[in-house]
């Protein structure tokens, strides 16, 4: 059975967007979570499929999708990439994108894409039963909580920043979740790797 992978960047005090949300990379203005370093490489050579089409391109990388065949996201993650006219940021992957009113409209934003307002957990099961790679859920804190009870591995780049407020890695109320840390590595860069399972 296919796994359901969060993989995302945090801070250090665990949020991966400011409190506005948008683009927290370091490319864009107000942006803090570092892009270049010694890190960058070996994530790009392990998650290639996690980059966005037009950096693969920008860096000449087309290596074949090693992991995950599908991502999943909330609106305000998709957003980012439609404020610069990216409306489908990973065309090498299915994407669905998870919002009632993007789901609600006609014609689609993006018709590679599928806009759902379907129960995210019962669409995560079904797209588990099915054949293929993994899943990558790839933002936000909020879609995070829906799927709490089917991610089976965290993937968290922790940056070497604090930012005091902002959207959390998962934004809901509090319970103890106990995790299995699987794997670590530290970069010069001062990122973190940290994965985990849930089970």
């Amino acid at each position: 059975m296919r796994e359901l992978t969060y993989f995302v960047a945090t801070t250090l005090d665990g949020f991966i967007a400011g409190p506005e949300g948008g683009d927290p990379s370091d490319t864009s203005p107000g942006g803090f979570f570092l892009t270049q370093g010694d890190h960058s490489e070996p994530l790009f050579s392990a998650y290639p499929e996690t980059l966005p089409g037009v950096v693969r391109e920008h860096l000449g990388l087309d290596a074949e999708n090693r992991v995950f065949d599908t991502v999943l996201m909330g609106r305000s993650t998709w957003e980012i990439g439609n404020a610069v006219g990216l409306t489908d940021p990973y065309p090498r992957l299915a994407t669905y994108v998870f919002s009632r009113s993007l789901a609600s409209l006609d014609p689609s934003p993006d018709a590679r894409l599928v806009f759902t307002a379907d129960d995210p957990v019962a669409t995560v099961r079904a797209l588990k039963a099915e054949p293929g790679l993994g899943i990558w859920l790839c933002g936000g804190g909020t879609l995070a909580e829906s799927l709490w009870p089917e991610i089976d591995r965290l993937v968290v780049k922790v940056n070497p920043v604090v930012i005091g407020d902002g959207i959390r890695l998962v934004e809901g109320p509090f319970g103890v979740r106990g995790l299995t840390l699987t794997d670590h590595q530290a970069y010069d860069s001062g990122v973190v790797v940290l994965t985990y399972s849930t089970s």
